[in-house]
């Protein structure tokens, strides 16, 4: 039902009413005029009463949502972590970074892997293998495995057999999830091999908590020709199944606990590269090939179809860096990422994508079709149609607990100054700070906060203390959480100013 609510309400009813177990969903159809209206406690399952608990709250469109907390880490660039292997401590923190792998547990605990980093004490930065988890609950960070230097390779051992030797090589833009067991899950990434050979990877790897053991699971342990896909038949989970090499791929995980992945880059291509979509189950460990071209005959492909129309024929352009989310009903949703347009164009995209896994069908449902596209932001807080973020990878991104998706900064397009050439966070300060929620029930995008402008300097204020004039800086590839209160977590990111590469190990909470 939509429902129309007067102003200063003290209680509304749906006409309709809901049998008892069946999940239900409130949320907002249409925003006031300058007003934005947030649903507190709109879903679950139907009780055996009336539900009472659901709330509208209308603050002006102009004051952002939030404040952003800066929790933990330093303020400036480029800092070492510091820390002892396996202690837990709030003067403790990871060395900045970006491109690590994240997860986040059932106790709420946030987990980091590796990425392109300072260690601790040591002068130079590059591909680390170091784990480490944050307690929300106690505010300290502890290093759990790996060494504190950058550029080890990897320690295998036996495939299938946890070790206490066992350890993937340092590596960045690996693909990340977590199973219903608690156990963390890695794949691939740019990085060491056991021969300590640089380049994409392909090996899946499994971490379990309570043992704090590393198995290497499937995958080739070198880089190259060894790590090449295995396809298979379309559709049918077989042993010797495997994506092959490859970093910065969408990833999300359905409600059976499997594993999924999209896409990704390949080290060495200046032009985007895969466009297959697989499965992964943690149960039988076997790998599925469930839709796009096997990239060892045809490279990639695109077709965007009819926009809000799904199809079987309809596939995004090959990617990387995309921000990925899972909605309430269980289909991916993927935004933007650097790679092929409509028109094998190769640059920042702002397309927005969903995936069906039961009807293995994709939907363009937003955006443009081309690449370098400009943000169009509209009134800070005000949902219109016609706004959206611009081209743009290695954004953060979150799912509130509406089911909205949230996204925060990224390398790409402001409002107003195109670039359009090839890579250009490497060299140039063209990385974001501009905040943005989309909502699925209206189909439009919100700008919530943020600059619309390029290499925005973050206001940090004091640590643990929240104020509205807080905003994390612009960044690209940090690492990013969202708990099981709805909060957004963020660590870290790089940016690229005044000629100088700078890395982050801010811990940001909103």
């Amino acid at each position: 039902d939509n429902l129309t609510i007067a102003a200063n309400a003290g209680s509304f009813t749906f006409p309709t009413p809901i049998a008892m177990g069946v999940q239900y969903s409130v949320t907002v159809l249409t925003q006031p005029t300058s007003l934005n209206c947030i649903v507190t406690n709109g879903t679950g399952a139907m009780p055996g009463m009336n539900v009472t608990s659901v709330q509208v709250t209308c603050t002006s469109a102009l004051v952002p949502q939030g404040p952003w907390v800066w929790i933990s880490g330093a303020d400036t660039a480029n800092s070492d972590g510091t820390g002892t292997l396996g202690k837990a401590s709030t003067s403790y923190y990871p060395g900045s970074r970006y491109g690590a792998a994240q997860w986040i547990d059932s106790s709420g605990n946030l987990w980091l892997f590796g990425g392109a980093a300072y260690g601790i004490g040591y002068d130079e930065p590059g591909l680390m293998n170091d784990l480490w988890k944050y307690s929300p609950s106690t505010g300290e960070w502890t290093w759990i495995s790996g060494v504190y230097y950058p550029g080890v390779g990897g320690t295998y051992g036996t495939q299938g057999t946890a070790a206490s030797g066992n350890t993937p090589g340092g590596r960045y833009y690996a693909a990340s999830w977590i199973d219903t067991s608690g156990n963390l899950w890695l794949f691939g990434g740019t990085g060491y091999d056991v021969n300590l050979e640089y380049g994409d990877l392909n090996d899946m790897w499994e971490f379990t908590p309570s043992t704090g053991l590393w198995t290497w699971v499937t995958g080739s342990d070198t880089v190259g020709v060894g790590a090449i896909g295995v396809y298979g038949t379309q559709g049918t989970a077989a042993t010797g199944n495997t994506p092959g090499l490859r970093d910065s791929a969408a990833t999300w995980t359905d409600s059976s606990g499997n594993f999924w992945l999209f896409g990704g880059n390949l080290e060495g291509f200046s032009t985007p590269y895969y466009t297959d979509l697989w499965e992964f189950s943690p149960s039988t460990l076997l790998w599925t090939w469930v839709n796009g071209p096997d990239a060892n005959t045809t490279r990639s492909s695109v077709n965007y179809g009819q926009q809000g129309t799904p199809a079987t024929t309809n596939i995004p352009g090959a990617r990387g860096g995309a921000a990925t989310w899972v909605d309430l009903t269980g289909n991916f949703w993927m935004f933007g990422g650097d790679g092929d347009d409509s028109q094998y164009t190769s640059g920042y995209l702002s397309d927005l994508w969903e995936y069906s896994p039961s009807t293995n069908e994709w939907t363009w449902v937003n955006g443009p079709d081309t690449a370098f596209s400009l943000g169009a932001y509209g009134t800070e807080g005000l949902a219109v149609s016609g706004n959206g973020p611009g081209g743009r990878y290695g954004a953060a991104s979150w799912t509130d607990l509406a089911g909205n998706f949230w996204l925060f900064g990224g390398c790409g397009e402001d409002g107003s100054s195109q670039v359009n050439y090839a890579d250009p966070c490497n060299s140039n300060s063209i990385d974001l700070n501009d905040f943005w929620e989309y909502s699925l029930a209206t189909g439009y995008w919100t700008w919530i906060g943020g600059q619309n402008a390029y290499d925005v300097a973050g206001v940090y204020g004091m640590k643990n203390t929240a104020s509205t004039n807080n905003w994390p800086g612009a960044r690209d590839s940090m690492v990013f959480w969202r708990d099981s209160a709805g909060n957004l977590w963020m660590f870290g990111g790089e940016t690229y100013d005044n000629g100088l590469n700078e890395w982050f190990n801010d811990l940001w909470k909103y």
